[in-house]
């Protein structure tokens, strides 16, 4: 029941029905959840731990709201994760050739889903389908240290990718990273995905604080 309560309450808070800043008292929580007050209480705890709650001064929690510098310092560390995750990914495909990692038909599924949520203009769903995707990159890349690192990050981004709008081209980097990741081009897939994740966080930063970067 913990873990189900969590998972609502990150989907919650990634998809804005708990804004940031919001506060979030355990018994209407529990209620809403249709869930007793210990998971409920249980799962704020994690949440909070995770970076996605914040402890009020004198009791209660609060969705956590970004400042300049967490999200300056949450893509500081997830640049160079990603970057060495899709030089592992390609590293891998080269590997397994003439074979094919089946891990580079779930990042071709997550492309077409994120580009279907696009153009129906279903944020939501293309948040979802592009953190998929990077997630499905640090899983081919096989280094199960690298995945619980990135595990730890994953909901902190995808906070940030739900407050702004995913750019054209950033949609078409994501296809140009598969198509050398897909390759078994390491460090042409480095060199791409540090595009990305810059670019990101230029978005970012000009999305949520007017940053001419």
């Amino acid at each position: 029941m913990s873990a189900q309560a969590r998972e609502a309450l990150r989907q919650r808070i990634v998809d804005r029905r708990y804004p940031m800043g919001a506060r979030l008292v355990e018994r209407e929580v529990a209620q809403e959840l249709e869930m007793s007050r210990v998971p409920v209480r249980e799962a704020l705890r994690a949440l909070v731990a995770e970076g996605l709650l914040e402890l009020l001064p004198h009791s209660g929690v609060r969705v956590r709201s970004l400042e300049r510098d967490d999200v300056t310092h949450l893509y500081e560390v997830w640049e160079p994760l990603a970057v060495q995750a899709s030089r592992l990914a390609a590293r891998a495909v080269a590997d397994a050739a003439p074979g094919r990692p089946p891990g580079l038909d779930a990042l071709l599924g997550w492309l077409e889903r994120a580009e279907r949520a696009a153009d129906d203009d279903e944020g939501t769903h293309e948040v979802a389908a592009h953190t998929a995707f990077h997630e499905e990159v640090v899983a081919l890349a096989g280094n199960p240290l690298l995945s619980r690192t990135m595990e730890q990050l994953g909901w902190q981004l995808q906070l940030v990718f739900g407050l702004r709008a995913e750019p054209a081209h950033m949609r078409a980097q994501h296809a140009d990273m598969y198509r050398r990741i897909a390759a078994g081009d390491a460090e042409s897939a480095a060199a791409c995905t540090l595009l990305h994740v810059r670019d990101s966080r230029a978005v970012a930063l000009k999305s949520l604080f007017g940053d001419e970067v």
